[in-house]
């Protein structure tokens, strides 16, 4: 029945894509059945029956583009759709137009299974339009965990100046101070150029405002850094160019004006695994009913602070875990969880359906070459899983060292080329 004229009892007129023109915009209609509309959406229900239904047997649809309307339909009659990049703000558009909350999820499933540092502004921009907080959570991860990707993308260029603003407060951020502050810089440029005013440091200025400038970390920045990629810009006071040099040349004894600590930043991590596996209808990481344990020693050759360990799940379900970290030469447990639940979300891994979760908690140090145990026993579905995993990984200029675990006497389901522990998350110790 879908987009079939027979038993048709109703045609959606709708505009082409959104590619073409204003003016060169044709229309098309989709013949459909009202009774399939009415008993998917309120909306259609409400147009379609009572004293105020619609008569009309051609409904236009002005504000909605063929393809969203398309997949809405095909979620309607078969319960499936097709996203992809290119329509999946449109069926967003119409799922929540027409009050289908199953399809806005799978809308925004798929957002967060593909964001990137090119699309991240762009999706942001929507889910704060619709008030999905937990898609704008997401965009803010990617954009503190690859900051300076983002913002030598095309889109960074664009953004509102309230979402710059909010940016640059974040403390989270992993970008060295001196390429933040070229990006800020490059944003006031363009905006110039779209204003027709003059690209000069005194306009940058005023079209930065005074709070995304004081809350750029100059004093963080490398003294030659500062002098030439700051200084020739002209978007600093006399005043504040002067502290700024006292400061570097440690004579300034009053507070600068700027701030002057590091930002923190996101915690660093290191992935076991080259390739991910799906948990689907032929399986997947198996858990059976809790009973086994999964286990691996792990060491570093430096010291570090350990933030977290990521868990691998499955599509929109719950685990309860329970969780040891503990040294072996000590035998002293340094972290310990019994029995907590945890939902799995998205990882955004474009092309495969990766769920996760993280296993957060007061970091505490790991000393170089001491060896470690995590130990985890997860009761729940079915997960996702690693594969090919290494006995060695550099990552962020540590090395991480894995082995199985030695002297267990119960059976251990994770080892160093399979299984579970996705991601270790951490920072240097100071």
């Amino acid at each position: 029945m879908l987009s079939n004229e027979v038993l048709s009892d109703v045609t959606l007129v709708v505009r082409t894509s959104s590619d073409e023109t204003e003016h060169k915009k044709s229309k098309m209609a989709i013949p459909a059945h009202k009774f399939v509309l009415s008993i998917c959406s309120p909306v259609f229900f409400a147009m379609f029956s009572g004293k105020m239904a619609e008569q009309s047997n051609s409904i236009d649809l002005p504000d909605c583009e063929y393809e969203g309307v398309m997949e809405m339909l095909r979620y309607m009659y078969c319960e499936e759709v097709k996203l992809n990049e290119s329509n999946v703000m449109q069926v967003l558009y119409v799922a929540k137009k027409y009050i289908l909350p199953s399809l806005a999820d799978e809308c925004i499933d798929f957002l967060k299974r593909n964001l990137d540092p090119t699309n991240v502004f762009s999706v942001m921009s929507h889910a704060q339009q619709y008030d999905e907080e937990g898609l704008v959570d997401r965009c803010w991860e990617v954009i503190d965990r690859k900051t300076e990707e983002v913002v030598k993308s095309e889109g960074f260029k664009i953004i509102e100046r309230s979402l710059l603003e909010a940016l640059v407060k974040r403390d989270s951020l992993t970008i060295r101070e001196v390429e933040l502050f070229k990006a800020v810089d490059l944003w006031a440029t363009k905006e110039c150029e779209r204003q027709g005013l003059a690209v000069d440091g005194s306009v940058k200025r005023t079209i930065l405002g005074e709070q995304i400038v004081k809350d750029i970390h100059f004093p963080v920045m490398d003294e030659k850094e500062f002098a030439s990629d700051v200084l020739d810009c002209n978007i600093l006071t006399k005043e504040e160019m002067r502290d700024l040099v006292k400061h570097f040349n440690g004579v300034l004894k009053e507070a600068v004006g700027f701030p002057e600590e590091e930002r923190a930043g996101v915690c660093l991590s290191c992935s076991r695994f080259n390739t991910f596996a799906l948990s689907d209808a032929t399986g997947g990481w198996s858990y059976k009913d809790g009973n086994d344990s999964n286990c691996i020693e792990f060491w570093v050759d430096k010291d570090i602070m350990l933030h977290g360990i990521r868990l691998f799940g499955s599509k929109n379900n719950e685990y309860n875990v329970s969780m040891e970290i503990t040294d072996c030469r000590s035998s002293e447990t340094l972290f310990s969880l019994e029995d907590e639940k945890f939902l799995s979300v998205p990882l955004s891994f474009k092309g495969d359906e990766i769920d996760v979760f993280d296993v957060l908690f007061d970091p505490f140090v790991l000393r170089e070459n001491n060896t470690y145990a995590v130990e985890t026993t997860i009761d729940g579905p079915d997960s996702c899983f690693g594969k090919g995993g290494l006995h060695s990984l550099h990552c962020h200029g540590v090395t991480f060292n894995f082995e199985n675990l030695k002297s267990r006497d119960t059976f251990n389901t994770t080892d160093v080329k399979y299984g579970q522990f996705a991601e270790f998350f951490f920072k240097l110790a100071s």
